[in-house]
């Protein structure tokens, strides 16, 4: 059974003060499967209270037994990774072995950061002077507003919560309206864990209404958001108006570049998995593949091969390889996207179209010949589409891999250390894997550069932004 979700507030699960509920849908059959709660003004009132409160009891507990608290949420994330996958499986469509792996992700990222945590170390700064005491202490920022999308309901905020949690600062979490249970069950793990009333509160609602609300109140010190770029940079903007810290994880446009002594299959394997992964509604996913001339015939036919082949059906059964997009909206974009594509006189090489009229399914598609002035070329797709363009030489690549704004991912192919070394070094991006897919880990950085955000949602990095740094200078008398 689907169960209904309802808020989060202080440590107890209830409706909204309104009673007012959203409906939600199962994107493989566009039936309804569900309620989730509905917040107002009044529901964000009090957790704005409770997050106050949560912050003044759990900033006084010590990084030590904040980690042991943390530890048991990441083994009761591990315990019920099943039941948490099925959950998600029918509110987002994506296939259940995937699923499966976001919910034991989750425990990894919680672990990890609860140990991270311990080691927020400040530091002692030789003095000029005798008897001065030069201190560089490491001080929680204060309560938190996060605000997560819908491909990935538990990744993106375990990040948030789990950073938030291991430095002493409380949370109101915004998770995705389309795909309520699983931020809910992640956020349950915490409260069975034993982390104090207060301290994680959930809510959904109108996401404009509840993100102003949140972002403008004196309570909230920290923002972190992830989301489109435009979305972001108005968040930013607002956040600016009062001075709060703010992390960014915005929109990507990832560049493939395959030179002509890479490893074609396995090019084409790690891209191809890491395309149609969540039906391509992913931000990190290669999207512009840039291949040198020699080999473009022979990876594009692979490519176009393996694309095919992919298994698209209902994320619950197992032969599923990739479900159906999240919701209608996604449809109307891909299908905006070829529209453009057709105008611009690209060519189908495979896929295209939505696949029957029930349920969000799209076929993979791969598009060749498409001019750079196409919006593929220059939008986000979000979806199972991918562009296979030929380049001359190592100019030529960086050239397009650098000439868009987005800055968050990009990958190469490459059996020349030194030409693998020289990608890494002229790309313009947050991250740059080289020869297989080495992102998102919870111990690296994970986050982009120039229009893809502001800041880090992994590593040491990630947890920077939720702590204040003080200095303290003391003559001894």
């Amino acid at each position: 059974m689907y169960p209904s979700t309802q808020l989060l507030i202080d440590g107890k699960w209830g409706p909204a003060a309104s009673g007012r509920t959203i409906p939600v849908l199962n994107p493989a059959t566009e039936e309804q499967i569900g309620t989730v709660a509905h917040a107002g003004t009044e529901d964000l009132d009090r957790a704005l209270a409770a997050a106050r409160k949560g912050f003044e009891a759990w900033r006084k507990v010590s990084p030590y037994d904040r980690a042991k608290v943390m530890r048991k949420a990441a083994d009761l994330m591990r315990a019920r990774a099943d039941d948490i996958a099925r959950l998600m499986t029918l509110e987002q469509g994506k296939p259940l072995a995937q699923s499966k792996i976001e919910a034991m992700l989750a425990g990894d990222i919680i672990d990890w950061f609860a140990e991270e945590g311990r080691r927020t170390y400040g530091r002692v700064v030789p003095a000029r002077m005798p008897n001065v005491h030069q201190l560089v202490l490491k001080e929680p920022v204060g309560p938190v507003a996060a605000f997560t999308p819908w491909n990935f309901p538990i990744n993106q905020i375990v990040r948030k919560a789990s950073a938030a949690l291991a430095t002493g600062c409380s949370i109101i979490a915004k998770c995705p309206e389309e795909t309520p249970a699983a931020p809910a069950a992640l956020f349950q793990a915490f409260l069975d864990a034993g982390v104090p009333d207060g301290v994680v509160n959930l809510v959904y609602g109108v996401p404009s209404e509840i993100s102003e609300y949140l972002i403008n109140h004196p309570v909230i010190r920290k923002i972190s958001f992830t989301g489109s770029t435009a979305v972001g940079k108005m968040l930013t903007a607002m956040a600016g108006r009062h001075m709060k810290r703010v992390t960014m994880e915005l929109g990507g446009h990832a560049p493939a570049i395959i030179f002509d002594d890479a490893d074609l299959d396995q090019a084409v394997s790690v891209l191809s998995t890491n395309k149609y992964r969540n039906a391509g509604q992913v931000c990190i996913a290669p999207t512009r593949f840039l291949v040198q001339q020699p080999v473009y015939e022979k990876f594009l036919e692979k490519f176009v091969a393996v694309s095919k082949a992919q298994k698209i059906g209902d994320g619950m059964d197992p032969a599923t390889t990739m479900g159906p997009l999240c919701h209608a909206r996604r449809i109307d974009a891909m299908e905006g996207f070829m529209a453009d594509a057709a105008k611009s006189g690209a060519k189908v090489e495979t896929g295209g179209k939505r696949i029957g009229n029930k349920g969000y399914f799209f076929e993979p598609t791969v598009l060749t010949g498409v001019p750079l002035s196409a919006r593929v070329m220059n939008e986000e797709p979000f979806g199972p589409i991918a562009v296979v363009s030929p380049f001359k030489d190592f100019d030529a690549a960086i050239a397009e891999a650098n000439r868009l704004e987005y800055g968050l991912a990009a990958y190469a192919y490459t059996r020349n250390t030194k030409l693998a070394t020289a990608v890494g070094n002229a790309i313009e991006s947050g991250m740059v894997s080289i020869n297989h897919h080495g992102l998102a880990l919870p111990e690296v950085p994970f986050g982009g550069i120039k229009d893809s955000g502001y800041g880090s949602e992994g590593g040491t990095e990630a947890l920077e932004a939720y702590l204040n740094t003080k200095f303290v200078s003391q003559l001894s008398m």
